[in-house]
């Protein structure tokens, strides 16, 4: 690693040979040729592997010395350049030089051995394909996740899997308030993807394939900015989804939508793709580098990711320090796999975010003369008494037994199940949507859907009204049912409970040897009301769940601090987004600070500030004194920690501190501070006595009645 002050030297003598280097760099890269290589083995005679090539020191974005951002840019690709042809390699797929300093570029073994050996590289690492944190469960459904303003000027950048625009909750054509101001995004054209289809709403569209392969795509997909799989029409909605949207299933209308910040615009950025087998579905590394480059050097706002993570501190995660480098607020999903792996992206300089539940849309089975039955349920109006049968018993001719149990397509008779409720079990890998279609194409009144064994209970959006029941209730109208051939039941939707206060068990857990506390905060992560691609002539609509519906959430509140409080930094906006977040029933190492509460989020009291360039100080491990993160991890052998807060209340306020939570005795002094308007002090947390491992916080009440909590980890590894 090259020291600051000889990182500028070198810089300035690169900037000496800049009108010669101008010419150069206005000459097109040349493209590697497409290919999936993230299982492929070099071989001799065989293409070689694309590789990510990260150099020392930040991209412009964090460049704070005196050269101009023209000239960094081109001194980065001389470089880039002196390293290729040191190595010998051809030229790059992708060069990085905002976010980072880097490239991606097919090397052989030996090549890669050069270049880590040199000392201006910090990582070479093989590109793979990453796979999009999507839904591993589904439990009811949400109301609209926003209001009808909020996010005006903002720009939120997604990199996902596209956009499906023709939805209105993208239209240009509603009241978006102030345009923003310094974004310059462009809007890539293709067959599918018409000049038009960016607007007031979605003001720059681009697509990134050259790590996946143009060759590795699924045949019909789009070589556009269109969303081929739906995950990023989804999560666009639900961060910034216009307000005022009528929802419509089938014949029904079903309320109203807006999105969490309904007035801000939408910068897409498609970075993953589909394959021809599903399995292969995902984002290679690279292009969502590239992605994350070009979004920093158009000017997003706030950036929102829902992909896997990597290896420690990766390109990607590199990039993603530069993108908060350049003032962005950097969201992304903690990762849906808790017992195989922790949280992704632990940089402090992201708002990681797991999943908690959302609100619950409930349903009732109501026998005549027999049991009322709770379940979930996304149905408008009730249906019946009618009688009730098991599927298996108005199987088609043809039908095994075994598919008709699980009201696979075509297994049921229309002439035995026209005008009853059908009783299909859950599993025998069909769709759940999939079974309440066979009960439609069987005239089927409705349908309760039975688990069989333990598992969720999921209000999605049926072809016929339907009642979805955990096992014990199943178990209990399968035994009335057996009492009772001719008995006749009525399905009644019942109402939205609240969320409850607590983490999804797959949602991703924090790793207690990490550097910071991990995920930072948890969203609605269940049942979140999406926009969908549309199917024939009419909008779509969908139920979207996991920690990517999570981080979509908190990108949505991000972006209304963001036109809130326009003069607060990215990592003012993180604090905010931590400190206000309401207490879930869960260790700190599974929600983080709590649930995001958009409500409060905009009135913290104190925020902790980060100064440019300590995020990349404390990964070089040059900084000096502690990190000043919104979350406190005391690692074995160290009792305590220093941060300091910030009065952003507009007026001079006393605050007072007390911990709570924890298992020892943990002091915070000092505990009480006086701050005038953005006056700022410092704290110190301290275990006293032989630390015991546990968690808790600390909580600063504001003489205005603010609340500030801290989430306090002391690990025993």
């Amino acid at each position: 690693m090259l020291p600051t002050s000889t990182r500028v030297r070198r810089l300035l003598t690169a900037a000496a040979a800049l009108p010669a280097l101008v010419a150069s760099a206005l000459v097109p890269v040349a493209l590697a040729t497409p290919a999936s290589a993230d299982e492929m083995a070099f071989e001799t005679g065989a293409e070689p592997p694309l590789h990510l090539v990260t150099l020392s020191g930040p991209g412009v974005a964090g460049y704070r010395g005196p050269l101009a951002d023209s000239y960094v840019r081109v001194a980065m690709l001389r470089e880039q350049d002196a390293l290729l042809e040191a190595a010998g390699a051809t030229d790059p797929a992708y060069r990085f030089t905002t976010a980072l300093n880097g490239f991606a570029a097919r090397l052989t073994p030996d090549q890669v051995a050069v270049l880590r050996a040199d000392p201006d590289v910090v990582t070479v690492e093989r590109d793979r394909v990453r796979p999009l944190t999507g839904a591993p469960a589904r439990t009811a459904a949400a109301g609209s996740p926003g209001g009808g303003r909020g996010g005006a000027g903002v720009v939120i950048g997604t990199v996902d899997s596209g956009l499906a625009p023709d939805s209105p909750v993208f239209s240009g054509a509603h009241r978006l308030g102030r345009a923003p101001a310094g974004f310059g995004g462009a809007c890539a054209v293709a067959e599918d993807w018409p000049r038009e289809r960016c607007t007031s709403k979605v003001v720059a569209a681009q697509w990134f394939v050259r790590g996946f392969g143009e060759d590795a795509v699924r045949s019909g997909a789009s070589l556009s900015p269109r969303d081929d799989a739906g995950h990023g029409t989804r999560m666009a909605s639900i961060a910034a989804g216009n307000s005022g949207v009528t929802v419509r299933v089938g014949e029904r209308q079903a309320g109203r939508f807006g999105g969490v910040a309904p007035q801000a615009r939408l910068a897409v950025y498609k970075a993953c793709w589909t394959a021809p087998d599903p399995r292969d579905d995902g984002c290679a590394t690279s292009d969502l580098v590239a992605a994350v480059d070009q979004a920093v050097a158009d000017g997003v706002d706030v950036l929102s990711l829902a992909v896997a993570g990597g290896s420690g501190y990766d390109a990607l995660e590199r990039a993603l320090l530069g993108a908060a480098e350049a003032d962005v607020v950097v969201v992304a999903a903690a990762g849906n796999d808790a017992d195989t792996a922790y949280a992704a992206h632990p940089g402090p300089w992201v708002t990681t975010v797991g999943a908690a539940a959302g609100p619950q849309r409930r349903g009732r089975v109501v026998a005549e003369g027999g049991p009322a039955l709770t379940g979930a349920t996304s149905m408008g109006r009730a249906v019946g008494p009618a009688r009730v049968v098991r599927s298996v018993d108005v199987a088609a001719p043809s039908a095994r037994p075994a598919r008709a149990r699980v009201c696979a397509p075509g297994s049921l008779d229309a002439a035995a199940a026209a005008g009853r409720i059908v009783v299909c079990e859950r599993g025998g890998r069909v769709a759940r949507v999939e079974k309440s279609r066979a009960v439609e194409l069987a005239d089927g009144a409705g349908m309760v859907l039975a688990n069989v064994r333990p598992g969720s209970t999921d209000a999605d959006f049926h072809a016929v009204p339907t009642v979805h029941l955990d096992r014990p209730d199943a178990r209990a109208l399968a035994r009335w049912l057996a009492r009772h051939p001719d008995g006749r039941v009525a399905l009644r939707p019942s109402g939205t409970t609240p969320a409850a206060d607590r983490v999804l068990p797959w949602s991703a857990t924090g790793d207690p040897s990490g550097g910071v506390v991990k995920p930072d905060v948890v969203a609605p992560g269940s049942g979140v009301l999406s926009a969908a691609p549309a199917t024939g002539r009419a909008a779509a609509w969908d139920l979207s769940a996991g920690t990517s519906a999570a981080t979509a959430y908190t990108a949505g509140v991000a972006a209304l601090l963001r036109q809130r409080h326009p003069t607060w930094s990215a990592a003012a906006i993180r604090s905010a987004l931590a400190t206000t977040a309401a207490a879930v029933d869960a260790p700190v190492l599974r929600s983080g600070a709590g649930r995001v509460r958009p409500e409060v989020a905009g009135r913290p009291g104190l925020v902790h500030l980060v100064r440019p360039g300590d995020y990349r100080a404390w990964l070089e491990s040059e900084l000096d004194g502690d990190l000043n993160t919104p979350s406190v991890l005391l690692r074995p052998g160290v009792t305590a920690a220093t941060r300091t807060v910030t009065n952003v209340t507009g007026r001079a306020r006393y605050f007072s501190s007390r911990a709570t939570g924890f298992g020892g005795r943990v002091l915070v002094r000092p505990a009480a501070i006086r701050l005038g308007p953005g006056e700022s002090a410092t704290y110190t947390v301290t275990v006293e006595g032989p630390p015991r491992p546990g968690d808790g916080y600390v909580v600063w009440r504001g003489g205005s009645g603010t609340v500030t909590r801290v989430p306090v980890v002391v690990s025993g590894r």
